[in-house]
């Protein structure tokens, strides 16, 4: 497959760079050496003139910033239409450049590939290119995440959530439902990453500030830990085109509770506590449930522990490694 070159900047940049990352290691393309941000909307020039020098090769986007023109076929990667559809995570200049750069990448990719058959859905009404053209290749999860190995050591029980600040994580009604439920105040509610002032004003106002802790930035050998020594996981995002985390809890052996909507009741199926992430008391009842009651524990980790292996970073590698060959 020496003719497929991929574009490896965005190894290190989250989900996206989680996907990059792990599929290449398994199909080890050759790095097309772009340089820059790949992420700015600046990117779609540079591109153009590096691809300008690219002839007979196949170019791989991870990301979903293509280039205005290229000599050589490409494909590029959609993981979701958060950009569009969250009216919180947009603007003027966002919408316009999604609807004329990423849309002309579209009409010009040899395939779109994404990772849900929510994210396909949404692809195909917004771009209007045939269903035959947006390839859902799915997600995986890393060997990393089990139930066996060390944990993160806090001296507390905890329930997790795997977040990073956006409003679309649905953050102050998580802090909602766990204030309303009826579980020992010495259990915590624990977030990834840095409190921001927002957060920590609503904290504060909800008299929560005991009993709600922020793990700091999280070195990657130590994200598996915090999952592991957690109770559950309380991933109630208001939009995802897939959502990491609930594979990720399930292969540690953690209950999840998870929305029912957009890509997440379809990632999750029948192994998580599904509940409307805008009701606060449905959250705040998964809670109570989760923290009591046993036999839903142990089913849930049990079927979890089952479900989280219909995906794998090898089947993701592969189905994209054959719609390339195709090229």
């Amino acid at each position: 497959m020496s003719k497929i070159l991929i574009d490896n900047r965005w190894d290190g940049t989250g989900g996206i760079g989680t996907f990059a990352h792990e599929t290449n290691k398994i199909n080890r393309y050759k790095d097309a050496g772009f340089t820059g941000k790949p992420f700015s909307p600046l990117d779609s020039f540079r591109l153009t003139l590096r691809t300008m020098f690219t002839r007979n090769k196949i170019l791989f986007f991870p990301g979903y910033i293509p280039p205005l023109y290229s000599c050589s076929p490409y494909v590029i990667t959609i993981h979701d239409l958060n950009h569009l559809d969250r009216e919180d995570n947009s603007s003027v200049l966002k919408k316009l450049f999604y609807n004329t750069i990423i849309l002309r990448g579209c009409k010009k990719a040899k395939y779109i590939f994404t990772v849900s058959e929510f994210s396909k859905k949404r692809i195909v009404d917004w771009s209007g290119v045939p269903k035959e053209k947006v390839i859902n290749v799915g997600n995986g999860v890393s060997n990393d995440f089990s139930p066996e190995g060390e944990g993160i050591g806090y001296p507390f029980e905890y329930f997790l959530c795997v977040s990073n600040r956006k409003s679309h994580k649905n953050e102050i009604r998580t802090l909602l439902a766990f204030r309303e439920s009826k579980i020992p105040s010495t259990i915590k509610l624990v977030f990834t990453g840095e409190e921001n002032t927002t957060l920590k004003n609503k904290i504060a106002e909800l008299g929560m500030s005991e009993r709600v802790i922020f793990s700091g930035f999280l070195k990657k050998v130590d994200l598996p830990k915090i999952y592991r020594s957690a109770k559950a996981l309380v991933f109630v995002s208001l939009y995802e085109g897939f959502g990491l985390p609930v594979l990720e809890a399930m292969a540690s052996g953690v209950p999840v509770i998870t929305s029912s909507t957009t890509s997440l009741g379809e990632v999750a199926g029948n192994a998580a506590y599904l509940v409307d992430p805008e009701n606060v008391a449905q959250i705040a009842e998964a809670i109570n449930i989760l923290n009591r009651d046993e036999f839903v524990r142990s089913d849930l980790i049990h079927k979890g522990l089952s479900h989280v292996q219909k995906y794998s970073w090898e089947k993701a590698a592969s189905k994209i490694n054959y719609h390339l060959s195709l090229i």
